[in-house]
């Protein structure tokens, strides 16, 4: 049996966070809830303008309503949502793990106004397991600060080449090696 199947059928959650502008019909997220029906997605009030207290509070709400314990599968702005959502809630006790896509650097110069909301970022470790997926070649994020967020999350960090920011724009559809690593994530979280 998959182990993601696996891991639903033993009554817990999968919660996919979106980052800005949500993901597409043909991103990996969105193509991930499609196979998975029973992954739980991420609404926002507002994709275009986001701020962190309303990201925060959709997380929140997701989470709580989420079965059993969770993975929580993240991109983009939707990590950088996590590492706030975790600092403040009252329910980071129900994720297993999770998987940490392309995050945005919310202090680079060129990161839209919005975005500055999410600042300061919190300087703690998750407190869960977590793998931070990253690209050497990231406009939203350099490498170099990729692997600085891996540390002060307390993450792992798995570096791809050439990836870009790992949505449609840089080639992931489906993103097959993308569910690797989250069944590899899988293997090391207990059911």
């Amino acid at each position: 049996m998959d182990l993601i199947e696996r891991w639903l059928d033993a009554g817990n959650s999968v919660v996919v966070a979106p980052g800005w502008r949500d993901s597409g019909p043909e991103h990996w997220q969105s193509q991930w809830c499609s196979s998975y029906p029973r992954f739980l997605r991420v609404a926002q009030q507002d994709w275009e303008e986001p701020t962190a207290a309303d990201w925060v509070r959709g997380l929140e709400a997701t989470i709580a309503a989420a079965a059993g314990r969770v993975i929580l599968v993240a991109h983009s702005l939707g990590c950088v949502t996590a590492s706030h959502w975790a600092a403040l809630s009252q329910h980071r006790s129900k994720i297993a793990a999770a998987m940490l896509v392309a995050p945005a650097d919310v202090a680079r110069e060129d990161v839209p106004a919005s975005f500055r909301s999410f600042l300061p970022l919190p300087i703690a470790p998750l407190p869960f397991q977590t793998l931070l997926v990253a690209s050497d070649n990231d406009h939203a994020c350099s490498l170099d600060r990729a692997s600085i967020l891996a540390d002060t999350w307390g993450g792992q960090l798995h570096t791809l080449a050439g990836a870009g920011h790992i949505n449609v724009d840089s080639g992931h559809g489906d993103w097959p090696e993308g569910l690797k690593l989250l069944r590899q994530l899988l293997r090391r979280t207990p059911l």
